[in-house]
């Protein structure tokens, strides 16, 4: 599989709650800054749960406004990280036939959706918005990037809950791999901060109830952890083949060397560490590394109780316990369909930097977790290999594996 077809990253993009930005949001992760906060919205006040980490920056702050009233969130966030991506590559010349578009998302336009059901209960059928449908479809985010960069090589939208954004990579490598792109925009959006999410993970006992120190809500691996923090945001790459980069004399940020894909068929929300470790061990093969060579993992680690066991279970099994790890949810909170994408982004700028960005609230480990986890400070340290996992509702299994160039 390596080659004239491996896969670079040349450009990046995001908007999340540390920042509108790529260069933002790597700071606040340094920083060990929390994103986290309380909602403000008169909708909360009655529901168990009343914090997420919500954007920093408004996507109509960036967005021209008639265009931002015909895009829901998750396609307006989409759109801004894409743009930043896409001018960080150099906004790569390439026939627009050999450019595809791939955008996660767990969700797709659920405030659309939630919100023109109302309008239509409460005002009729005649005050729905002629824009629903584009702005409800899972494949939006998707459609409008294709569009913004006239990109006819295909336009993809994975939809595996919190995989959803690593599938999309994923995804993207194989394009390219298989020879049907150059380049590829992929990455993950989501925007569903809503009532009947915060209740429906309220009731199923996955979300914290930390309202009163939402900071500290989002804790992976400590023994006090109660739940996840529901986020938003969205992280864009693009990836291009690496001979065409080279031909262009593109910087990359680093290479994508294996992806893998794996499902459980065993529960629909219990974690279960088999497929993991073969997520883990498919990507590391793909991308002809050992155990040994991979010196960072940013782990999925949600903050629940049994799903960071599970993989600290899986990934000393699969790889070890020598590398450094970190988990950023814990000071962005769980960004669902962008959670791999996101991840992915901490991993590359790791990897570039030869930084890896701390856990925060992590007082006391958990003592069943037997992993080298970052805290307190970054930690320097020269890194060639790192590796990215994202596990998801339904079994979904995904892992990545970067490499510096």
């Amino acid at each position: 599989m390596r080659g004239s077809n491996d896969a670079v990253v040349t450009g990046l993009g995001a908007t999340t709650p540390l920042g509108g930005d790529v260069r933002t949001t790597w700071a606040g992760l340094l920083e060990g800054r929390s994103g986290i906060r309380p909602i403000t919205a008169e909708w909360a006040a009655g529901l168990p749960v009343r914090i997420a980490g919500q954007l920093a920056v408004e996507p109509t702050e960036v967005l021209d406004r008639v265009q931002a009233r015909r895009l829901d969130r998750c396609e307006q966030i989409a759109l801004v990280a894409a743009r930043e991506a896409w001018a960080d590559a150099g906004a790569p010349e390439v026939d627009p036939e050999r450019l595809a578009v791939v955008i996660g998302t767990g969700t797709g336009g659920a405030l659309t959706l939630l919100g023109q059901d109302d309008v239509l209960e409460t005002s009729g059928v005649r005050r729905v918005s002629p824009h629903t449908v584009p702005m409800l479809m899972a494949n939006g985010p998707a459609a409008w990037v294709s569009i913004e960069l006239g990109a006819k090589g295909g336009a993809h939208t994975p939809v595996s809950a919190c995989a959803s954004g690593a599938e999309a990579l994923a995804l993207g490598l194989d394009l390219i791999r298989l020879g049907r792109a150059d380049v590829v925009v992929a990455g993950g959006t989501e925007a569903c901060i809503c009532p009947i999410t915060l209740a429906g993970f309220a009731q199923a006992k996955a979300h914290s109830t930390r309202n009163d120190e939402p900071e500290r809500a989002s804790r992976p691996f400590d023994v006090d952890r109660d739940g996840f923090v529901i986020g938003e945001g969205a992280v864009v790459f693009v990836l291009e083949r690496a001979e065409f980069a080279a031909a262009r004399a593109a910087r990359a940020h680093a290479r994508l060397a294996g992806a893998a894909v794996t499902s459980d068929a065993n529960h629909i929300t219990a974690a279960q560490p088999e497929g993991q470790v073969r997520a883990m061990r498919r990507a590391m093969a793909e991308a002809g590394v050992s155990p040994l060579d991979v010196s960072f993992v940013h782990a999925h680690a949600t903050s629940t109780p049994l799903g960071d066991l599970a993989e600290a279970q899986s990934v000393t099994e699969a790889i070890g316990t020598h590398p450094a790890v970190t988990a950023t949810k814990s000071m962005t909170g769980h960004l669902f369909g962008a959670a791999g994408a996101i991840g992915a982004l901490a991993t590359v700028l790791a990897l570039r930097d030869g930084t890896v960005p701390p856990t925060v609230n992590l007082d006391t480990q958990d003592p069943a977790v037997k992993l080298d986890i970052v805290t307190g400070t970054p930690r320097r340290a020269a890194l060639s290999a790192a590796l990215t996992n994202s596990f998801g509702f339904g079994g979904h299994n995904a892992s990545l594996l970067f490499t510096r160039t």
